[in-house]
């Protein structure tokens, strides 16, 4: 936090540094990978015309990256009017990153390449996240899936960007984790921890940060310069993209919409995780008679649960509708993702749910369309490696472009 006698700085005050031919360098080679990475198969001639940048500064900057193993080159089209076009990709090998997701019930540690291909996964569920073990198990998972490389696709490995929830130690109790955990999860510092335990540059995401980012890179062409983001997860994991960024804001969790309060059915104000969120579902199907492992998704008999499926639905669709309705009164967005840890036919219903409560809503123009995610469960570790590779090879940003 800034001291009240520190003067403040405007946003756009580089710090009296000039521009300097070696960051303008690096923000070009990001731009060319920019349009390679979500541009299948471009020719030098298409990138030169994406990027703004001139042919034989296209031409060196692949020069460059294919030397660094970044990039591959397809076999020339011909046939076509002009001069013969080399297609350009990305090449798998040329980069790798480590996505961790550490949740309430689980954590997800998984292996992304250049492309976005998840690779490997390991998976581990447990009651709570015990801040006295649970890095011992990420080193332990990131290993396991670090000793499958072999030793030059090792040392294309760099980066592990970690998912977990907005304030997870003033919120452990959510689990029913024992008392001691809050002091010990406000002493851990999970990154220095993992830098020293994985020798990885470590960075921390919000989870519903990170999904949402994950869902932008999942989407198919045109993606979407904006939309509202939800996760429902064991409680709500939410993201915001506005004009292609992720409103993370100053501490990264700016967009904690499931903290929204919203009226239930009985008229009283609480916040949309308790209504729309796997544990208002566990809770609910428990005072029905019909108790369910609250740690392992995988063998609820979601057939079964009938009636008290069927009100959850509907009282998650109007608490997301009224979350939806209140952020587009702060944020333009035509468009809303829901995505789950549960099953996707179920999602699929919440959706439709969702864009009907949308249309019974008191809106001055139309209401945004409410589309099904593409990530599912492990949403929250893909973004959070796609954020780290982004960010190390793509990302312009005001600190590229100055020295």
């Amino acid at each position: 936090m800034s001291s009240p006698t520190e003067p403040l700085r405007d946003v756009f005050d580089a710090g009296g540094r000039g521009l300097q031919h070696q960051g303008l360098r690096r923000a070009n080679e990001r731009a060319v990978l920019t349009v390679i990475g979500f541009n299948l198969g471009v020719s030098n001639a298409d990138i030169a015309r994406l990027s703004g940048l001139a042919p034989q500064t296209v031409s060196a900057i692949l020069t460059d990256i294919e030397r660094a193993g970044l990039i591959s080159r397809g076999e020339v089209l011909r046939g076509r009017r002009g001069q013969p076009a080399t297609p350009i990709y990305l090449r798998a090998e040329g980069a790798y990153s480590i996505g961790v997701e550490i949740g309430w019930r689980h954590v997800d540690v998984i292996l992304l390449n250049l492309q976005g291909e998840v690779l490997l996964r390991e998976h581990r569920a447990y009651a709570y996240p015990d801040a006295r073990t649970i890095l011992a198990d990420v080193t332990g998972m990131a290993r396991t899936i670090m000793a499958t490389l072999p030793h030059e696709a090792r040392s294309r490995l760099t980066d592990l960007g970690v998912a977990l929830p907005t304030n997870i130690a003033t919120n452990i109790d959510l689990v029913d984790a024992p008392p001691e955990q809050h002091q010990l999860w406000s002493k851990l510092d999970i990154v220095a921890e993992l830098v020293h335990s994985t020798g990885l540059e470590v960075t921390l995401f919000n989870d519903g940060n990170a999904a949402c980012w994950g869902e932008l890179i999942a989407f198919p062409k045109p993606r979407p310069a904006s939309f509202i983001y939800f996760l429902i997860s064991r409680y709500i994991a939410a993201g915001i993209l506005g004009e292609g960024t992720l409103w993370e804001g100053p501490t990264g969790n700016s967009a904690n919409l499931g903290s929204m309060l919203v009226a239930g059915a009985d008229g009283k104000l609480n916040a949309a995780h308790f209504t729309a969120s796997v544990a208002a579902l566990a809770r609910q199907l428990a005072a029905a008679g019909m108790p369910v492992d609250d740690i392992d998704l995988e063998d609820w008999p979601w057939e079964s649960f009938g009636a008290v499926l069927d009100q959850w639905i509907a009282d998650s669709a109007r608490a997301l509708a009224m979350v939806v309705f209140n952020t587009t009164k702060v944020i333009e967005s035509g468009l809303v993702v829901i995505d789950g840890i549960i099953p996707a036919v179920i999602v699929e219903r919440l959706v439709v749910a969702v864009a009907d409560e949308l249309h019974k809503l008191p809106v001055a123009h139309h209401a945004p369309q409410v589309l099904t995610g593409h990530l599912g469960a492990l949403a929250p570790a893909i973004g959070a490696a796609e954020l780290t590779l982004y960010r190390r090879f793509f990302s312009r940003t005001l600190a590229d472009l100055v020295g």
